[in-house]
């Protein structure tokens, strides 16, 4: 099931948690080595803040980082990477994402990655998932149920479609407080993290799937606040149809 050297894809400082905090302890007590490579800071742009809030840019930066690293203490594993990229921007930058990857596989004899569901939860992650297709043929690849909103409600850990091929792992007591022990420990996301199921953590082998289109139909769990008519900093207003076609500009023809 797990690799020796799992290489977590981690979109966002707290994604590691809300995706797979206990499967990590269940592939290290077999044996695994697991390394995290963090692709983006975790924070949005500098000028999406309020103009009030961007003279404390680096300091919140530097905040989330080091939550990011007590965390990695607290779950064994080792960052071989944290990249200043902010956050709703993975999406656009596939290519340099990819070398990123590519970099920490070769440098860590990586034989399998962890990456987020196609979901439709972040931009960034469902990118991501779709740069992990690129290392299929090569390393084994899984992926890793966060969060949709699939027939307009909150879904934690749940896919929005099945493929046969999941597994699910009921969390223990001792896994369930763990995990939340661990979420705490971001402080910073204190508001964000409030959806997370720590009761169970789904994954499989990387599937198929139709970039071209949205993860699913209906409205995306990023895009579920675009009708708030000014930008807020905490609404995400990318445009799903621009992820997928980014994905297809950067996946090779089949």
């Amino acid at each position: 099931m797990f690799g020796k050297n799992i290489l977590i894809l981690v979109p966002h400082p707290d994604d590691e948690i809300v995706a797979c905090s206990a499967t990590i302890a269940r592939a290290q007590r077999e044996g695994a080595k697991i390394f995290a490579l963090y692709l983006t800071h975790g924070c949005i742009a500098k000028d999406v803040m309020w103009p009030w809030d961007r003279k404390n840019y680096d300091s919140i930066v530097t905040r989330r980082r080091a939550e990011g690293e007590s965390v990695a203490q607290f779950l064994g594993i080792t960052p071989v990477g944290w990249f200043p990229r902010p956050a709703r921007h993975l999406w656009q930058e596939m290519g340099k994402v990819r070398d990123e990857i590519e970099a920490a596989i070769t440098a860590n004899a990586i034989d399998q990655i962890w990456v987020p569901a196609y979901e439709g939860g972040n931009a960034d992650h469902d990118a991501l998932n779709a740069i992990g297709q690129i290392f299929k043929s090569r390393v084994s690849v899984l992926e890793f149920a966060e969060y949709n909103y699939f027939h307009r409600r909150t879904n934690s850990q749940n896919f929005p479609y099945a493929d046969g091929n999941e597994i699910i792992f009921e969390l223990t007591p001792d896994e369930q407080r763990k995990k939340r022990d661990a979420l705490r420990m971001y402080k910073s996301e204190k508001q964000n993290l409030n959806y997370v199921d720590v009761r169970r953590e789904a994954f499989r082998p990387l599937g198929n799937y139709d970039y071209s289109q949205p993860p699913h139909p209906g409205t995306l769990w990023y895009a579920r606040f675009q009708w708030v008519p000014f930008k807020h900093p905490r609404v995400d207003f990318t445009n799903p149809a621009d992820v997928s076609s980014a994905i297809m500009r950067f996946l090779p023809p089949t």
